[in-house]
């Protein structure tokens, strides 16, 4: 096996001055670095009083999936002779939750769009996403389902 050894760093930035003194005395956000990296601020998911306008650990999550699963895509359809020209996901992460605020995801669906070279078969395309679960890192990491919705369309006016 070979080890992979990743680090950020997570500064909480909610201090109003009365620090955690009571639950409302604070916010839930912080910022997220990484060494050479720049920096993202961050907060709750908004149902739970968070920013809307910041990124949630929810969101990173369903990111990283879908960006994971891009690249691995991505890698395999060069592999298999196949020329993306373009890809853009909108992927939609389930969650449930109950009445005490204990919460999971349920499962994610990736909803990729891809365009595809003048001749590829979008048959053999979407073949592709099974295979990736065999591979990618963060696919295999998460304890809960990870489903695919592609859409295929070809490039128009490009030569192959």
């Amino acid at each position: 096996m070979i080890r992979h050894d990743y680090e950020t760093q997570i500064v909480w930035t909610g201090d109003r001055g009365e620090g955690t003194a009571h639950y409302r005395a604070y916010d839930r956000t912080w910022d997220l670095a990484a060494p050479g990296k720049g920096v993202v601020s961050c907060s709750n998911d908004p149902l739970l009083g968070g920013d809307p306008a910041k990124y949630n650990p929810e969101d990173l999550l369903l990111a990283a999936v879908s960006s994971c699963h891009m690249l691995w895509y991505l890698h395999l359809a060069s592999r298999a002779g196949i020329t993306v020209h373009g890809y853009v996901d909108r992927p939609l992460g389930i969650g449930e939750g109950t009445a005490d605020g204990v919460g999971r995801f349920e499962r994610a669906i990736l909803r990729p769009e891809i365009t595809l070279a003048p001749g590829d078969d979008p048959a053999r395309a979407d073949a592709i996403h099974a295979e990736i679960h065999r591979y990618c890192f963060i696919g295999r990491s998460v304890a809960f389902p990870i489903e695919h919705e592609a859409t295929y369309r070809v490039r128009e006016g490009a030569e192959t």
